[in-house]
C-alpha cells in the first residue's frame, strides 16, 4: 500500500457485492419449520426484551409486508414531522406488533409463508447493482440493492436465532447462511470507524474464527475507511473472535466491552475498541 491511497468513490468502500438472494427460500423454510414446531406456551416466551416469540414472528411478517408495499389491512408506515429514522422504525415496529397481538399462531404462520414467499420471489429477480433502500448502519444512502437485500437477510436470520434462543436452542451453525450474515454485518466497519483517526493506509483486521467465519480488512483513507483494499501483513490492530461473539456484538446481543473481553487483540488497543463499537442493526 502506498500513502497515496484514496478511497474508491460511492459505495465501493463497502467491498465486493454479496448475493444473498438464493438464501431467502431456505431461511423462510427454516423459520416456518421452527414456528410450526412450537407448543402453545412457547409463543409466549420472551424472545427479545419487550417482545414474545409471537411478537417477533409478527414483526417478521411486518417486514415482509413492508417489502411488498403494504399490509392487507392497509396499514402503512408514515413518518411523523421531525421524527428520526430510529424513532420511526421503533414506533412503527411496535404499532404493527400491537395490531397483530390477537393473530392465532396458525394464521400468523400462514401469512408468513405467503408473504415471505412473495418477498423471496421479488428479491430473486432484483438487479444487485440497482439503487435501493439506504442502510444507515453502513452509511449507505441509498445503498446498492445487494447490500439492501443482504441486510434484509440478516434481519430474517437474526430473528430466527432470537426465537431459537428463547426456546433454549443454540445458534443455527449452517455455514452458508451464517457466513453471509457475518460478511454483511462487517460491511458496517467503515461507518463504525469513520470518526477514528489514523494515518492514511492504516489497516485494522477483523477475524471471525470457524467454518463460517472470515477476515475483513478496513483501511484508512484521507477522510474515511474502506473495505476495498487487500489486507496487508502488518495491521495496526487485529481483533479475533468466535462467530457467536461476532453476531451478537453486531446485533447488540452483547455490549462492546463484553465482546472486547472475549476477543484476542493484537496491536493498538484503541483501534480494537473502535472495531468493537460496530453495530449492524438500527439501534
Amino acid at each position: 500500500m502506498s500513502p497515496e491511497h484514496h478511497d474508491p468513490p460511492g459505495t465501493g468502500r463497502l467491498g465486493d457485492p454479496i448475493d444473498a438472494r438464493p438464501l431467502f427460500g431456505p431461511e423462510l423454510t427454516a423459520l416456518l419449520d421452527t414456528l410450526r414446531g412450537l407448543r402453545p406456551a412457547d409463543w409466549n416466551r420472551i424472545a427479545v426484551p419487550g417482545w414474545t416469540v409471537h411478537d417477533l414472528a409478527a414483526h417478521v411478517l411486518g417486514d415482509c409486508y413492508g417489502r411488498l408495499g403494504a399490509a392487507p389491512d392497509g396499514y402503512r408506515r408514515i413518518f411523523r414531522p421531525g421524527e428520526t429514522l430510529e424513532a420511526f422504525i421503533h414506533r412503527t415496529n411496535q404499532e404493527w406488533v400491537d395490531l397483530r397481538a390477537d393473530d392465532t399462531p396458525v394464521s400468523l404462520v400462514a401469512a408468513l409463508e405467503d408473504a415471505g414467499t412473495r418477498v423471496a420471489g421479488r428479491f430473486a429477480a432484483a438487479d444487485l447493482e440497482a439503487p435501493a433502500l439506504g442502510v444507515s448502519w453502513a452509511g449507505a444512502e441509498p445503498a446498492p440493492a445487494w447490500l439492501d437485500i443482504a441486510r434484509e437477510f440478516t434481519e430474517f436470520w437474526t430473528h430466527r436465532q432470537q426465537i431459537r434462543r428463547a426456546l433454549g436452542r443454540g445458534t443455527d451453525p449452517e455455514p452458508r447462511a451464517l457466513s453471509t450474515v457475518l460478511d454483511t454485518f462487517m460491511r458496517a466497519l467503515p461507518h463504525t470507524l469513520r470518526h477514528t483517526a489514523a494515518p492514511v493506509a492504516t489497516q485494522v483486521h477483523v477475524v471471525v474464527e470457524g467454518p463460517a467465519g472470515g477476515r475483513w480488512s478496513a483501511t484508512s483513507a484521507t477522510d474515511h475507511w474502506s473495505l476495498a483494499e487487500p489486507p496487508g501483513d502488518r495491521p495496526a490492530a487485529s481483533v479475533s473472535m468466535d462467530t457467536e461473539t461476532a453476531w451478537l456484538l453486531c446485533t447488540r446481543g452483547i455490549e462492546p466491552a463484553t465482546a472486547l473481553s472475549r476477543a484476542r487483540v493484537t496491536g493498538e488497543h484503541r483501534l480494537a475498541e473502535a472495531v468493537c463499537r460496530i453495530v449492524s442493526v438500527v439501534h
